[in-house]
């Protein structure tokens, strides 16, 4: 590589280095956020608010969630390997708020944040009936992500609510 060019290119724009946090913050919000619905150990549901996520795959069609390894989320997918991948509107971000402040393990965030619901074709799993779309995924493999596991699940079923818009987080 001709190092003279590369110099003056670095000269010519504002392109510099920086840390981590000063680089993402610039692309961060806004952003799209998610709800996963989950199976708890014994029973009963769980929220998590989640950024991380992908979809994966066109056929068969998959979504990937990133789940940190303290949440309790996290132990909810390695017993019960299915989850709700949930798109919310506007009138869901109360209940963001709540699913990513509070752990599950403490409280029931379906009955704290009044959510109104039926129950999903996979695994019941909670469809909200605010949300733009849900799908409905089982997992078929996961990977551990330094102190996340991706867990990507395959989808089974879709929802979509005509009357609703997406939240973007900002």
């Amino acid at each position: 590589m001709n190092y003279n060019i590369y110099n003056n290119l670095f000269k010519e724009n504002s392109m510099q280095e920086m840390i981590l946090a000063e680089a993402y913050a610039k692309v961060h919000l806004p952003a799209k956020v998610v709800l996963a619905a989950v199976e708890k150990p014994g029973g009963g549901y769980n929220l998590i608010t989640l950024e991380w996520f992908m979809r994966t795959s066109i056929a068969p069609p998959m979504f990937a969630i990133s789940v940190g390894h303290s949440r309790f989320s996290h132990e909810c997918l390695q017993e019960n390997r299915f989850f709700n991948l949930i798109f919310p509107s506007p009138e869901m971000k109360a209940l963001l708020s709540l699913a990513g402040s509070q752990s599950g393990r403490d409280i029931d965030k379906l009955n704290e944040g009044k959510v109104n619901y039926f129950p999903g074709k996979l695994h019941k799993l909670p469809i909200p009936v605010e949300a733009v779309s849900v799908f409905e995924c089982e997992v078929v493999t996961q990977v551990k992500s330094g102190d996340h596991t991706i867990f990507v699940g395959e989808v089974k079923y879709c929802w979509g609510n005509e009357d609703k818009e997406l939240l973007l987080y900002r």
